[in-house]
């Protein structure tokens, strides 16, 4: 017969990993659902073939809580095989570097660089310099550097400019397919979201073949306000952390979207895509106040519509791609997406202090799964 010690410590480690493996868990792996379609395999922007994340964490002293996240779009030369691509503005309160080539041009040349606000010059110079690197770019003279961010100025010295070139450099270079961490990782390691701690978070879509069977893969990086809403539970009014209830954190802020698909669209219609996620952003509860910087950023990775950098003058070009009448279902995949990547954010997410002492709490998920399980 066990003693009553060993018994107790049975218990304790058996609490222990179903407290570890929770904490851990996405919402999807605990009952929650985000829409109709099916996640692809590993729910997270790398289930679109080809795309790859790298990311960089900086947590130093009391004081520096930011990173990097980069988003590449395949694993070649970028600048001389640039991708369709289209940005939507949901609110404009922000510093997206590189966005007026995009909408002008249509197409995407660099890696997409997330980091907070005043370290957007960094941001550019890192992708500059990995860009010209690049064999096959020994004569190029100009590119330009997407690069968005969100201002985690409540828990991270942000005027002491942490972030250098050279830590872009390094989440590049270490981009890769598959698992992609969120939470307090990346660019959003500082950030907060509806009051409780924000961060990375990522989710797709794949459709029926009847549909086309193409994925659509997100990343976000939550830092922006409003009344939270999970799976249609008002979870921010439960708790008390909605705008003007809250003192801590107002309903400013702001959210950076990436949006990919394999599916052979073109940038007026990726615009539309991007377009559809601020609708996803929407059934969380963030409304795009007057203070955040709400940008989306769409792209195809369909090799068919690989835009070379060099093209003989007068030479016509063909492509083969969706028409209009096939895009709803892509529509749906991106708001479901955008969706549940925002609250995996918040899931992932864990309590951090950070500068000045400032403390800010992760979500309480068993208050809330409790919620959602009672709704059903």
């Amino acid at each position: 017969m066990k003693s009553p010690y060993a018994l107790s410590l049975l218990v304790s480690l058996l609490f222990l990993t179903m407290y570890q493996s929770f904490s851990q868990s996405r919402p999807r792996d605990l009952g929650v659902r985000f829409g109709i379609l099916p996640a692809g395999p590993g729910n997270a922007i790398t289930d679109v073939p080809g795309v790859k994340v790298g990311q960089l964490t900086k947590i130093e002293g009391q004081d520096i809580r930011t990173g990097v996240t980069a988003i590449l779009p395949h694993g070649g030369n970028i600048f001389q095989e640039k991708v369709p691509a289209a940005i939507f503005v949901g609110n404009g309160f922000g510093k997206l570097a590189g966005v007026t080539q995009v909408q002008e041009l249509g197409n995407l040349e660099s890696p997409i660089i997330l980091t907070n606000t005043l370290s957007v010059a960094a941001g550019i110079e890192g992708v500059v310099r990995y860009s010209l690197a690049q064999p096959g770019n020994e004569s190029v003279q100009s590119m330009n550097a997407v690069v968005g961010e969100t201002n985690d100025g409540y828990l991270n010295d942000i005027r002491g400019m942490h972030i250098s070139p050279e830590d872009v450099l390094m989440a590049i270079r270490s981009a890769k397919t598959g698992q992609v961490e969120e939470g307090n990782v990346g660019a959003g390691t500082g950030t907060v979201c509806f009051g409780w701690k924000g961060g990375i978070g990522t989710a797709s879509r794949k459709l029926p073949e009847s549909m086309g069977g193409h994925t659509v893969g997100l990343l976000v990086q939550t830092n922006f306000g409003g009344n939270l809403q999970i799976a249609g539970v008002p979870v921010g009014e439960k708790l008390g952390k909605y705008p003007f209830k809250d003192a801590l954190e107002k309903s400013d802020g702001s959210c950076m979207i990436v949006v990919a698909t394999d599916a052979p669209v073109l940038e007026r219609n990726l615009e539309r895509m991007a377009q559809r996620a601020m609708m996803g952003l929407a059934k969380t509860g963030g409304i795009a106040s007057n203070g955040s910087g709400d940008y989306v950023i769409a792209f195809s990775t369909h090799e068919g519509l690989r835009i070379p950098h060099s093209i003989p003058s007068q030479r016509l070009q063909k492509a083969e791609f969706l028409g209009n009448d096939d895009m709803t279902a892509l529509f749906m995949a991106v708001i479901e997406a955008t969706e549940e990547a925002i609250i995996n954010s918040l899931f992932a997410a864990e309590s951090m202090v950070g500068k000045e002492d400032r403390k800010i709490e992760s979500l309480p998920k068993t208050q809330v799964l409790d919620w959602i399980l009672e709704k059903k």
